[in-house]
């Protein structure tokens, strides 16, 4: 489930139970958990997280800035740079003669991009067979807080970071966003579809959430 809240997306796992009060919880990655009494209606629940925005946007401020370990990074031919999970040198990504470091990281940044885009184009068709769904549209984006997202209107964006990451960790976001087009919310019957294609999706999770601040430019 999800709620716009001053201009940011703030999406949260429903969990249902025998419990008089909502209590909203968030674990140390930034997950969020609202566990509400049964039959709790939708409204009620994004009542109870919208009360708590404020509060729940610079708890996951914190946790962005704190993932977000800077990295000097040397925009060199020697420079090393990851790509699909493995360390390159600059030049074997992109053309660095006679380019100025400003020029370097534009040039790289653009490199990403396309391969995100080549990758996810090649890797989706396989697992929207799978699960029989299509998105309308899918897009590349820059984020620092998301590694995928799905729309209202079936539309999936992916982070350029991800052509960083190993084949099989793309594939998860691919099949988690996917998954969203038959679930929106991160329910019980979510993960079960997501466990359905990917069983050690949890691994790629942890994965994201140890190493995902040393994907970046």
């Amino acid at each position: 489930m999800r709620i716009d809240f001053e201009n940011s997306t703030i999406e949260f796992n429903v969990q249902y139970g025998n419990r008089k009060k909502i209590s909203i919880q968030m674990d140390s990655i930034g997950h969020i958990t609202v566990k509400a009494p049964n039959h709790t209606s939708d409204e009620i629940i994004k009542s109870a997280v919208e009360q708590h925005g404020k509060g729940i946007l610079e708890k996951l401020d914190k946790i962005a800035k704190i993932r977000a370990v800077p990295k000097t990074k040397e925009y060199q031919d020697k420079g090393k740079f990851l790509h699909l999970g493995k360390e390159y040198f600059l030049h074997e990504l992109i053309e660095t003669e006679g380019l100025n470091e400003e020029e370097l990281k534009f040039n790289l940044k653009k490199f990403y991009f396309s391969s995100c885009k080549k990758v996810v184009g090649e890797r989706i068709k396989i697992y929207q067979t799978q699960l029989k769904v299509k998105p309308k549209a899918i897009e590349i984006e820059e984020s620092r807080t998301k590694w995928g997202s799905c729309s209202s209107t079936k539309k999936l964006t992916f982070n350029y970071r991800l052509a960083m990451a190993p084949i099989e960790v793309i594939d998860y976001v691919i099949i988690h966003e996917l998954c969203h087009l038959l679930h929106m919310n991160h329910d019980r019957s979510f993960w079960r579809r997501v466990g359905s294609i990917m069983p050690d999706y949890k691994e790629k999770e942890e994965f994201l959430a140890r190493y995902g601040q040393a994907m970046t430019l």
